[in-house]
């Protein structure tokens, strides 16, 4: 893929400001509380705490994950996710599949925008292909890319045509995907120029952006125009605080009632504050390794396979990350699984695939054997927003040292890295940080080891593998190709898995979340909130 889809992609994907969600300190992470049942109460305002800023409420003007958790608050797609990551009706009450590559969805009877406009066939059109459109939205188009015509049949129909089976289609037609339907008329009032603090966003979700202050706050109020009903929190204000003791001490003093990504070298101190709880979950974030077979002494398989016996992950799971976060054995993340299989079965599942553990005797016996048996020097770029990627990379540099590899860790600006993470830039080793908003069991994998990927790694086989898994409707069967692939990549040695990440929210007491789960949040959230019995 051209460098600059790929940097869009990783943008999307890389977890660019949950670093405080694994802390490279302190405790264990804590139990989740048990809540108490809903009272039926409305509640007249919630304010959550985001640990980082947007400067676009468009996610195809900007693409981060802090981006998809706010535009889910009032924007739609034709679909939506529900708890498991399931694809379930939105602004299409129902949708079929004459063959492979085409879908035609049937538009929901008197949904809505905002401002209590209609949504027509029109709308919709016009927002696919913006969304599609690389100019117009750099954040959502290459998840498009397989789409060859978009047509309206009669007025509450549309039909998609796509170049080749897609699996991961309907669910891109979400709004944890690139299905963010607008008014055209908005749109065009606007000169496009939506999603900052003078235009803002207009969406058919139950809220409505009312203010949008870069580096501050968003501000969000009800509506009754929402197909889904009436939720029972009427206010909503996001706020954007980055600095982890600054969301401490504004949870200690009651201002807010919802923190994202809970550092867990606070998580007791969080734990402490009066009224308020905490809950895990996994976030489909994947972090591993990948070398760039093109850059020299990387092309030569036992080079690689030193580096990946020098790397202690269960190590940094459990001392590092304090367990908030799950040594990996596969690319792809327990969860993504999870329509088919269950937690324990899913893992079962992965292990499957082979993996080189840590052995500093093996790794020293394959750069024995390798092109470099005398060792060499490396260098290893780190994003400044991951400084448990800078820790873990500080003790991988320790291992290797051990074995004659002398790697320098090189800490850089976000941007830099992500400039970086191309075959061209010449960085023989590299980290692979991505978080998933849709929980493909492909969406990584494909990404990793699909046509012009990050290891310039060219592999038929695997190819193959890809697109027949890319094709496949059946969940299972695609889980079985995808293993496949994994244990053809491991046998190469091209990326090697390191840890599935986990986050942590706390939460007020008296502040219930149906549903939690990796996918709530790039749903409607608040409308899951309701008033807990304490």
């Amino acid at each position: 893929m051209p460098p600059s889809q790929f940097r869009r992609r990783l943008r999307r994907g890389v977890a660019l400001v949950l670093a405080a969600a694994f802390a490279l300190v302190g405790c264990a992470p804590p139990t989740a509380t048990e809540v108490g049942p809903d009272t039926g109460e409305e509640i007249s305002s919630v304010t959550a705490a985001l640990p980082g800023s947007v400067s676009s409420l468009y996610v195809g003007h900007e693409a981060g994950i802090l981006n998809y958790h706010l535009a889910a608050i009032g924007q739609e797609g034709l679909t939506m996710l529900d708890a498991n990551g399931d694809v379930q009706p939105a602004l299409a009450e129902s949708w079929e599949q004459p063959d492979d590559t085409t879908y035609v969805f049937t538009l929901r009877d008197g949904a809505k925008f905002q401002d209590g406009s209609d949504v027509t066939v029109e709308d919709v059109l016009f927002s696919l292909e913006t969304a599609r459109d690389p100019e117009l939205s750099p954040g959502l188009s290459y998840y498009l890319t397989a789409v060859d015509r978009i047509s309206a049949i009669g007025d509450d129909r549309i039909e998609i045509t796509l170049n080749a089976p897609d699996a991961a289609f309907l669910k891109n037609m979400s709004s944890g995907g690139a299905g963010f339907i607008t008014s055209k008329r908005f749109w065009q009032e606007h000169d496009g120029k939506i999603g900052n603090s003078r235009s803002l966003v207009l969406g058919t979700g139950p809220y409505r952006v009312t203010e949008f202050v870069p580096d501050s706050h968003v501000s969000y109020e009800r509506v009754d125009t929402w197909w889904g009903g009436v939720p029972k929190v009427k206010h909503l204000t996001v706020k954007f605080i980055p600095d982890e003791s600054t969301r401490l001490l504004a949870a200690r003093s009651g201002e807010i009632d919802i923190a994202f990504s809970v550092p867990v070298q606070q998580s007791r101190s969080w734990q402490q504050v009066p009224n308020m709880r905490i809950e895990n979950a996994p976030d489909l974030s994947y972090v591993g390794l990948y070398f760039n077979t093109t850059v020299k002494p990387f092309d030569d398989p036992k080079v690689r396979e030193a580096f990946a016996h020098s790397f202690d992950r269960r190590a940094v799971a459990e001392n590092l990350l304090r367990n908030q976060g799950e040594a990996a054995g596969t690319i792809m993340t327990p969860e993504s699984l999870a329509t088919v299989y269950d937690a324990d079965e899913a893992r079962e599942k992965l292990a499957e695939v082979p993996q080189r553990e840590f052995d500093l005797d093996k790794a020293k016996a394959a750069l024995s054997a390798s092109s470099q048996p005398n060792g060499f020097e490396t260098e290893m770029l780190v994003p400044a927003t991951g400084p448990h990627l800078k820790q873990a990379a500080l003790a991988y540099a320790e291992n290797l040292a051990t074995i004659g590899v002398r790697l320098n860790v090189r800490e850089v600006p976000i941007e830099e890295w992500l400039a970086a993470a191309d075959v061209s830039a010449g960085y023989g080793v590299s980290y692979m940080w991505y978080f998933s908003t849709l929980g493909q069991p492909e969406e990584i994998s494909s990404f990793m080891l699909g046509t012009g990927n990050v290891s310039g790694y060219e592999n038929s086989e695997i190819q193959d593998l890809l697109a027949q898994a890319l094709a496949e409707p059946d969940t299972e069967k695609r889980i079985e190709l995808l293993l496949k692939v994994e244990k053809l990549q491991a046998a190469d040695i091209i990326d090697v898995p390191l840890w599935w990440g986990q986050s942590i929210t706390a939460v007020k007491m008296d502040l219930g979340i149906r549903d939690l789960s990796p996918y709530r949040f790039v749903s409607c959230w608040p409308a899951a909130l309701y008033r807990a019995a304490t």
